[in-house]
């Protein structure tokens, strides 16, 4: 059973990640030295929950991370990844776009979660019989991960996050959590976190 937030949801979450994406960069271009504000490239490692979902496949991804309060950050994130089916007559690209919000009991440790947009193309080898496709989709997500310091202006990143998948124009989030969790894909990834 899923908790159904009623509302429009394309308007309020492109408002939503808008806000936190404004909002990072707002406090990364006003902080001082002594302010966490990163950028993170990073690689990753995405598979799907279903027994038919094959292989993992590898991404790349972009984020920024500013910190609002000393146990707060905000982060807005755009990834990358790209696999083929059938013999490579199909490419599936997909562009997720995240804000999040990770919280930060100690300075190596956050954790806390968001919602993404997922645009997916579907390229098609010839397109006698199907057109291309792009579809639009949210996402919400929960994670977490390790920062860990390797010089006063550079880090490594560790991170994971579990991703819902959202059906039509509502946001759902899936009520029989933790008794029963059913996420539709995981994400791993490591990440070079540069402060400035």
């Amino acid at each position: 059973m899923r908790h159904r937030i009623q509302g429009t949801i394309p308007a309020t979450a492109t408002r939503f990640l808008t806000g936190i994406l404004l909002l990072a960069v707002l406090v990364a271009a006003s902080a001082d030295t002594s302010q966490a504000v990163q950028i993170i490239p990073s690689i990753g490692y995405t598979k799907g929950m279903d027994s038919n979902a094959g292989e993992g496949k590898l991404s790349g991804g972009l984020a920024l991370r500013a910190a609002i309060l000393p146990f707060l950050s905000a982060e807005g994130a755009i990834n990358y990844r790209q696999e083929s089916f059938f013999d490579d007559n199909l490419t599936v690209r997909m562009w997720p776009v995240s804000a999040s919000l990770w919280l930060t009991p100690v300075p190596a440790v956050y954790a806390g979660g968001g919602i993404g947009w997922y645009r997916t193309t579907y390229d098609l080898e010839s397109n006698v019989l199907f057109e291309d496709l792009t579809t639009n989709n949210l996402g919400l997500h929960l994670g977490g991960g390790v920062a860990l310091p390797l010089t006063p202006s550079l880090g490594l990143d560790l991170g994971g996050r579990y991703i819902f998948m959202q059906e039509d124009d509502e946001l759902e989030w899936p009520t029989e959590w933790p008794t029963e969790f059913n996420p539709d894909f995981w994400n791993a990834s490591v990440g070079l976190a540069i402060k400035f």
